[in-house]
């Protein structure tokens, strides 16, 4: 099986994806630090995969990284979550898309785009609800998604809730 991605290509897509700043400086900002997350998160998932994931059941990578979304989000840093984009989920009653952001982002994602970001007030704060795709990048991926072995486009989604860098 030839896959169309590599970890590079991956890194890139997800810095990529970002890249039009809004004319607000402060999202702009706050853009620029949700590229950065997205490389790191994905960049861990491919490692943790490549080095780590041995068999079906060895702990899954989305695992490992949820894990490190709740660390995240316990600390106040920002919330991550994991969505699935197909109709075939792991764990639906935690990874099915949620709210009319979280479901515009699957819909956008789907149909070739990026990324798809909106910024919301909510009490008072800005934050930065951005969602960016995860296709299957690697060999290993198909262990635990065989069904998806041909896909090109994203499996899933990684959405951000970030507040707004002021």
């Amino acid at each position: 099986m030839k896959l169309k991605y590599s970890l590079s290509a991956l890194v890139l897509a997800a810095a990529a994806g970002a890249a039009t700043a809004e004319d607000d400086p402060a999202v702009a900002r706050t853009v620029e630090q949700v590229k950065m997350l997205d490389a790191l998160y994905k960049t861990a998932v491919v490692l943790i995969t490549e080095h780590y994931v041995e068999n079906p059941s060895s702990i899954s990578a989305a695992t490992a990284s949820k894990l490190l979304f709740a660390e995240m989000k316990k600390n106040g840093f920002h919330e991550v979550r994991l969505l699935g984009l197909t109709d075939q989920l792991t764990n639906p009653e935690e990874n099915t898309p949620t709210g009319n952001f979280e479901e515009t982002a699957k819909e956008k994602l789907l149909a070739g785009e990026e990324y798809y970001k909106r910024v919301v007030n909510e009490g008072g704060k800005r934050y930065l609800y951005m969602a960016t795709g995860i296709p299957v990048v690697m060999e290993k991926c198909v262990m635990c998604h065989a069904n998806f072995k041909d896909k090109t486009g994203p499996i899933g989604a990684l959405a951000y809730k970030v507040p707004v860098i002021e």
